[in-house]
């Protein structure tokens, strides 16, 4: 029995710090969703559109760090239940940006064509994940 009550103050501090750890895994930067971004800022912040084009907001309190990134989107299937690759779009970006936007361009359209469940994420250079969210695109 005293083992009990000396082993338990030792679980206890090894399961806080595994949830404290957990609660910061995701924590910056933030990646959001908006119609577009014009002079005046974000317009139509949501995780809910319809089909057409959108635009990727990232913002962290510290600099990214990247110069050559992607946005990558990746469509939830229902019949298998996991999510499928859809589309990616490379971008050039400041390193010291804290705040930028992916939108339409020459080299992609960021266009959510089909209604689903979308994960989108920002990939490094070497493909490793910056930031993620899910969006919620319906018919129009």
């Amino acid at each position: 029995m005293r083992k009990v009550h000396l082993l338990f103050p030792v679980l206890l501090l090894l399961a806080l710090t595994g949830i404290q750890n957990k609660c910061y895994a995701q924590s910056e930067p933030v990646l959001y969703f908006c119609e577009k971004y014009t002079d005046d800022g974000e317009v139509g912040v949501s995780d809910r559109f319809t089909t057409g084009y959108l635009t990727v907001m990232v913002k962290s309190s510290t600099e990214l760090g990247l110069t050559n990134c992607h946005i990558q989107l990746d469509l939830y299937n229902e019949s298998t239940g996991k999510f499928d690759f859809y589309k990616k779009f490379d971008y050039k970006i400041d390193s010291d940006s804290k705040y930028v936007f992916f939108t339409k361009n020459e080299d992609s359209d960021m266009s959510f064509e089909k209604p689903g469940f979308y994960r989108v994420f920002l990939l490094n250079k070497k493909d490793k994940t910056v930031a993620s969210a899910l969006v919620q695109i319906v018919e129009k």
